[in-house]
């Protein structure tokens, strides 16, 4: 993208709204509980999110997978799973501001991972600001001054398998069109779910269904603003904004649910984030291929 067609203004706009959507999606998520498991719950979020693959069929017919692709799709379901499941865990055990800011692990774990397996050089200024996000990470969880509950522990390797679908992602991205790997992605992911969300099967209500499906409908607008933000600028305009999720989730739990404001969980996820944000500015000075992914990139 060149600087004269680059709109930040525009990217800004898409982002606030990516921001917005994804905020309504661990609401939602939060207000619907542990009334259905959360492996259910993940499920039906995705089978009732399969009607928006329909523009994506034609171009899923016409791709030949080859056997090493299925390979990669299906292990980049078993990630994604998992890490769906982890995240509706800890939605429903510890507060909605500690979740988004332990969501932004996610990248810093990529960047981890595209060092150790797709052979990125990982320079001292990286390593530096991996430090940074791990001490963000810590003035979050306080080990030894607070419980560090079992929602926590579920954030932190939910942020280890979204990274690794993500880093999956990035391969079959050279290989396969963008709608076919999106498209795998929530076929292999509902499959995934579906023999844990039978195994403690509740039937779920009306009201259950209906905000299970607006959590599908939010995650997918989320996905597509984001896209639209991203054509509009580049990563280093879009990602500093993914801060205003963490004041979206502080206010919203505060008001809404009566989470108390936790000082330390805004400083911690600031740090993160400043991290995340340090090294995709770096990527994109050093003008090479980008493989840190914005924080919302990763989201279910």
């Amino acid at each position: 993208m060149t600087a004269a067609s680059s709109r930040p203004l525009v990217a800004i706009f898409w982002m606030l709204v990516t921001g917005f959507c994804f905020v309504a999606v661990t609401a939602l998520v939060k207000y619907l509980g542990d009334g259905v498991p959360p492996a259910q719950a993940a499920f039906l979020r995705y089978l009732l999110g399969i009607g928006f693959l329909l523009p994506m069929l034609p171009a899923v017919r016409a791709a030949h997978v080859t056997r090493r692709q299925w390979w990669l799709f299906s292990l980049r379901g078993v990630f994604h799973t998992g890490g769906v499941i982890l995240w509706f865990y800890a939605m429903t055990r510890i507060p909605i501001a500690e979740v988004t800011a332990m969501n932004y692990l996610a990248p810093v774990y990529v960047s981890i991972g595209a060092a150790i397996f797709l052979g990125e050089r990982l320079a001292l200024r990286r390593i530096a600001a991996i430090v940074v996000a791990l001490i963000g990470t810590a003035v979050i969880l306080r080990p030894g001054f607070r419980e560090v509950a079992p929602g926590h522990i579920a954030m932190l390797f939910c942020a280890i398998t979204f990274s690794g679908s993500y880093l999956l992602a990035k391969i079959m991205a050279d290989e396969a069109k963008p709608a076919v790997v999106v498209a795998m992605l929530s076929i292999f992911v509902t499959i995934g779910l579906a023999p844990f969300a039978l195994a403690n099967w509740v039937t779920p209500t009306g009201a259950e269904l209906g905000l299970l499906f607006l959590v599908a409908c939010f995650a997918t607008a989320g996905h597509y603003t984001m896209t639209m933000a991203f054509a509009a600028a580049p990563v280093t305009v879009t990602q500093p904004v993914t801060f205003l999720q963490l004041v979206w989730a502080v206010l919203l739990g505060a008001i809404v649910f009566a989470e108390p404001v936790d000082v330390w969980v805004i400083l911690g996820g600031t740090l993160i984030l400043a991290s995340v944000t340090f090294i995709t500015w770096r990527e994109a000075v050093l003008k090479r291929r980008p493989i840190t992914p914005p924080s919302p990139a990763t989201k279910l």
